[in-house]
């Protein structure tokens, strides 16, 4: 009974010590309250709270990874499309990320979804899809001005996946291929101009050079003879072929 009487109290101070006792990581921030009053940022290491007058909120400094939940999102062309996100943001300031906001966690994810639906059904499909990079960079912009007062940092936004129902895959392979379709054509005419530009260039020069007619002569008899081809060629001599061209009359004065 005596050892009792000491025992109790031993324990109850024992218990007060713990309780005064933090042990704050690297990474961690004690934002600390005296009679509810903000007193200080503490940390890393030991900590030393005075119980019942005293209060430590933890706060982390790494950076924290969210996924965005899939959003149903029109599109500016009236494009329905599902489009999920990452994000990636961390404490920059513990005080205003506990006295600014409640639950900076939840309302930076909120915030996100919200900022994600307005930004892309400002955009087309395409753009969409094209544009990824740049749509990223204008989102976290917004998120981290936004946040800025929270103490909030957000370091990167990244767009994963835009979802798209049967029917408008089916329409955009279309498109793709009638776009392929009008590239082929284009470059089929433009091959076409080049050959007769370089057609006509060919034919100047053989007019102002009887030779090279020959010599295209020769080269189209060896490509006649090299084929398997039943039809027979009897060469002439360009100057016979000559001889029986028509002639005009002269005139006489």
């Amino acid at each position: 009974m005596f050892l009792l009487e000491y025992i109790t109290p031993a324990i109850i101070l024992l218990a007060i010590i713990a309780s005064a006792i933090r042990i704050l990581r690297e990474y961690e921030r004690g934002v600390v309250f005296f009679l509810g009053r903000f007193q200080k940022v503490k940390g890393p290491g030991l900590i030393i709270i005075i119980p019942f007058i005293q209060k430590m909120v933890r706060v982390d400094l790494r950076v924290i990874t969210y996924d965005i939940p899939t959003q149903d999102i029109i599109s500016r062309d009236n494009v329905t499309v599902r489009v999920s996100a990452v994000l990636y943001f961390r404490v920059v300031d513990p005080e205003r990320a506990i006295i600014q906001v409640e639950q900076f966690f939840e309302a930076t994810n909120q915030l996100a979804q919200t900022t994600l639906r307005s930004v892309l059904g400002q955009h087309d499909l395409d753009e969409m899809l094209s544009q990824r990079d740049k749509l990223n960079a204008h989102i976290q912009n917004i998120l981290d001005e936004q946040t800025a007062s929270w103490g909030i940092k957000v370091t990167n936004v990244e767009i994963k996946h835009i979802d798209l129902n049967e029917s408008m895959i089916r329409a955009i392979a279309k498109q793709a291929e009638a776009e392929r379709e009008r590239r082929a054509k284009v470059i089929h005419a433009e091959g076409e101009l080049q050959a007769s530009q370089k057609l006509l260039e060919a034919a100047e020069v053989m007019s102002k050079n009887p030779q090279t007619l020959q010599l295209r002569y020769l080269q189209t008899l060896n490509d006649i003879s090299s084929e398997n081809a039943t039809t027979i060629v009897f060469p002439l001599p360009i100057d016979m072929v000559k001889a029986f061209a028509v002639q005009k009359p002269k005139t006489v004065d």
